[in-house]
């Protein structure tokens, strides 16, 4: 059974650091694309950072660019989204998916990933 598992949200203050890690089982990642995204309250769910199944190619929303990197580590099964310079207007809850044989273009709104995790929750705040 697929399972994605997120952890590395919390409280931080505007300029920080978090390292969100998802942690998937049941399939091997390196198949897979991989996206991060999140739900900021009140507003629809945004793609953040995508991978494509290769590495070859990866995508940053304008937000996010200079201050996010996305990677994995197809070995220990586990997609990363490392944050720095945090702003408030990151706070959300931070989602992991995948989509077999995907590019970075998942990240587009609404696309139909394979397997969700649950979420880890981001706040930014002094």
């Amino acid at each position: 059974q697929a399972q994605l598992v997120e952890s590395g949200g919390g409280l931080v203050q505007p300029g920080g650091s978090l390292r969100l890690s998802c942690v998937v089982s049941g399939f091997t990642l390196d198949r897979y694309a991989i996206g991060w995204f999140r739900q900021a309250p009140g507003k629809e769910r945004e793609g953040v950072s995508c991978i494509s199944y290769d590495d070859a190619s990866t995508y940053y929303q304008n937000s996010v660019k200079g201050r996010f990197t996305i990677s994995r580590d197809n070995a220990k099964n586990t997609a990363y989204l490392q944050m720095d310079s945090l702003k408030p207007e990151d706070t959300g809850v931070y989602y992991c998916a995948v989509k077999e044989s995907g590019g970075w273009y998942v990240c587009a709104h609404n696309y139909d990933m394979d397997y969700w995790g649950k979420g880890t929750l981001v706040t930014v705040s002094s």
